[in-house]
């Protein structure tokens, strides 16, 4: 066996996906068919559940100084971040070539395996593995694994060569981007409509500006490369009056208003993510930011089905609850291509939402959406607020030292938290020791207490919280038995 995983693609899914799996102590391999890592900037933000789960695993620091904003928007429509909770915000003009850096750097130190220049051309499910045909700077060679994961891109190899039906709407509209230096463009954070079409522009490190337009009645064009840049200044022109022609294009690019969701996010022993399982109009930079949080969910369950201390209903979950999130995604980038390139005729629609922003209650849902705070997943019944949602940062004390609820997730493993020093529900958890950490800690710090008579939270490596007592309709054992496997699983399970 080569590796037990083995990752198509380095792009963020592929190698928070390989981080996530060397937390947990599985070879991974992941194969990237460029020949160096991406100077390009493409997507240049990080959405405020990004920032968090990046803080989970202690990787903000290596960002260095960030630039956050409260400012975000739903399909042009401003909306107020500060109105969500949490003591972090979303990054911006963060280069996505910067995030790759840190991810693959971090990846690397853990054990991972990246191989440039290596592409994936075919695969064969084999009753035990997969063999994986790759293309190599020293000719084709087959490499096998226990497990293949397409995070490969929009246009996955992965995906097609499996056969992964990929339901959805083809792109009607072209949009050109470009980023440019030379030249100084007035922001246009939200996007600016006109009669005939849509403008957007966004200041970058280093002097560098992101323009976008999109021009209404443009379809789009069959490209073999990227458009010139007379393409995107002639457009710029036509819509605003201004002549960018002069400035110096860094990255120019061409996007659509397609989606499409694949039907399937596991078949067999072959998984996507990212990109690879869903595509959709890039409203607010979510396509990356959703890729990251497939990652982060899939790859502590397939460490553990790997591992042999989760049965493989384990790993079923990464597509029930991944695929739901692709669908809310698809929906709401579909709503927001409406509102940005919809023409005079959306304008009512435009105003009734600006209206409806004015609602705390409004802005705080739409807020949500965009920032990847509205996840919930079905943990089983029960009243408590926490379940299902993700664990708030909360500052802890652990034997008279500070800590906290994000830094206790920095092992990437499941964690019990114990808030009443209760004895009995740290017994009832022993089984499982080994796979979670057990801790007992009391809150600390002031202001409103997210965990205000909640007792003790089991929390998945994921971030998210999977019981928590009072309040949950399922026993600790029962739901440490779910997300962690049963204290003693039968060989014939695994």
């Amino acid at each position: 066996m080569s590796a037990s995983v083995i990752i198509a693609g380095a792009g963020p899914a592929g190698l928070v996906l390989a981080g996530e799996l060397r937390l947990a102590g599985i070879d991974v391999i992941v194969l990237e068919r460029l020949s160096g890592p991406t100077a390009e900037s493409r997507g240049i933000g990080l959405a405020i559940r990004t920032v968090e789960t990046f803080a989970q695993r202690g990787l903000l620091r290596r960002f260095g100084e960030l630039t956050t904003s409260e400012q975000g928007h739903f399909g042009g429509v401003p909306l107020d971040l500060g109105v969500l909770d949490g003591p972090y915000r979303s990054a911006k003009t963060v280069p996505q070539s910067v995030t790759e850096t840190v991810l693959q750097n971090w990846a690397l130190e853990l054990g991972a395996e990246i191989r440039r220049g290596h592409e994936v051309r075919s695969y064969q499910e084999e009753d035990a593995s997969v063999a994986v045909r790759v293309g190599t700077p020293d000719g084709e060679r087959t490499l096998r694994a226990d497990y293949l994961i397409g995070a490969d891109g929009g246009r996955s190899t992965v995906r097609k060569a499996g056969g992964f039906d990929f339901p959805g709407t083809a792109g009607a509209t072209e949009l050109l981007l470009a980023d440019i230096r030379g030249i100084d463009v007035a922001p246009r954070m939200t996007g600016e409509l006109s009669a005939g079409g849509m403008v957007m522009s966004a200041p970058l490190a280093g002097g560098v500006h992101r323009v976008i337009v999109g021009e209404r009645g443009t379809p789009p064009r069959r490209r073999s490369g990227p458009p010139l840049f007379h393409e995107v200044a002639d457009t710029w022109k036509r819509l605003t009056g201004d002549d960018i022609s002069g400035a110096e294009p860094v990255w120019i690019s061409a996007f659509t208003d397609a989606a499409r969701q694949v039907s399937d996010y596991r078949r067999g022993r072959v998984l996507l993510a990212g990109d690879a399982a869903h595509i959709h109009f890039p409203a607010g930079g979510q396509g990356m930011n959703t890729s990251i949080q497939d990652s982060v969910n899939l790859g502590w369950k397939l460490a553990a089905v790997l591992r042999g201390t989760a049965p493989q209903s384990l790993l079923d979950t990464y597509h029930t609850e991944r695929h739901e999130v692709g669908r809310q995604l698809l929906a709401n980038t579909g709503a927001q291509s409406q509102l940005i390139l919809g023409g005079k005729e959306a304008q009512p629609l435009r105003d009734v939402l600006a209206e409806l922003t004015a609602y705390q209650d409004v802005t705080r849902h739409l807020a949500a959406q965009v920032s990847g705070l509205a996840i919930r997943y079905d943990v089983g019944p029960g009243p408590n607020p926490l379940l299902g949602a993700r664990m708030p940062h909360v500052e802890l004390s652990v034997r008279g030292r500070p800590t906290s609820s994000t830094a206790l997730l920095h092992a990437g493993r499941g964690v019990l938290l114990d808030l009443a020093d209760n004895p009995h529900v740290r017994r009832r958890a022993a089984d499982w020791r080994e796979r979670i950490d057990i801790v007992t800690a009391v809150p600390r710090g002031e202001g409103p207490d997210p965990l205000d008579g909640t007792t003790a939270v089991l929390i998945r490596p994921d971030g998210y919280v999977a019981w928590a007592g009072p309040g949950s309709h399922y026993d600790l054992p029962a739901a440490l038995d779910r997300w962690f496997g049963p204290a003693r699983l039968d060989s014939r399970e695994r």
